[in-house]
């Protein structure tokens, strides 16, 4: 018997919607770490949770933009403990990743630790966020695109890290640029992975 599956599309307004919301999220983030790195004690420690809670919520709200523009041709609900759980996923892998590339040396060590904290928000928020959808038939994942996903992620939020590690060293409309750029790379491995 042949498995008959839903023909689905997404609205692509939406979905560019999505990526700029993402990558202005990416670009306040940023703009919050340079923050996190100047500051001491309490301060900085505001400007970490203010970071990790625009990342995690940033990565969030990308993924129920873009839901919205999902168009299966049935009705779709969400269950909201699921839902809340995927904003937390992301957000306390937002901090991890944070706390990593904001440390006063960022080594190769301390750089795998950044970019893996943060494809594993992407990849759990994302993942989580897909669990609550509530509505049948259920989803049939396909491994070999999940790996993609996550390969993506992590290759993605890598390059952004590196970018960052860049704008660490400069300054004034330098530090701008590569910041947009980071944001805009940011925002391509957040909503990229979605789509694959």
């Amino acid at each position: 018997m042949d498995t008959v599956y839903l023909v689905t599309r997404h609205d692509p307004y939406v979905v560019a919607l999505a990526y700029l919301l993402a990558a202005f999220a990416s670009f306040v983030t940023l703009d919050l770490a340079r923050r996190v790195q100047t500051a001491d004690g309490n301060a900085r420690t505001g400007w970490w949770a203010g970071g990790a809670i625009t990342m995690g919520t940033g990565i969030w709200a990308m993924h129920f933009v873009a839901m919205l523009g999902f168009e299966p041709g049935i009705a779709l609900g969400f269950d909201p403990a699921l839902t809340a759980l995927s904003w937390m996923a992301a957000v306390v892998a937002g901090g991890v990743a944070l706390a990593a590339a904001t440390h006063e040396r960022l080594s190769v060590w301390l750089g795998l630790v950044a970019c893996t904290a943060m494809a594993t928000g992407i990849c759990g928020m994302h993942y989580v966020g897909m669990a609550a959808l509530a509505f049948e038939p259920g989803i049939d994942w396909i491994g070999a695109r999940v790996i993609g996903s996550a390969a993506v992620a992590w290759g993605a939020s890598a390059v952004a890290l590196a970018l960052f590690a860049m704008m660490r060293r400069l300054r004034g409309t330098q530090r701008l640029l590569v910041q947009i750029g980071a944001a805009l790379v940011m925002g391509l491995a957040i909503s990229g992975m979605h789509f694959l």
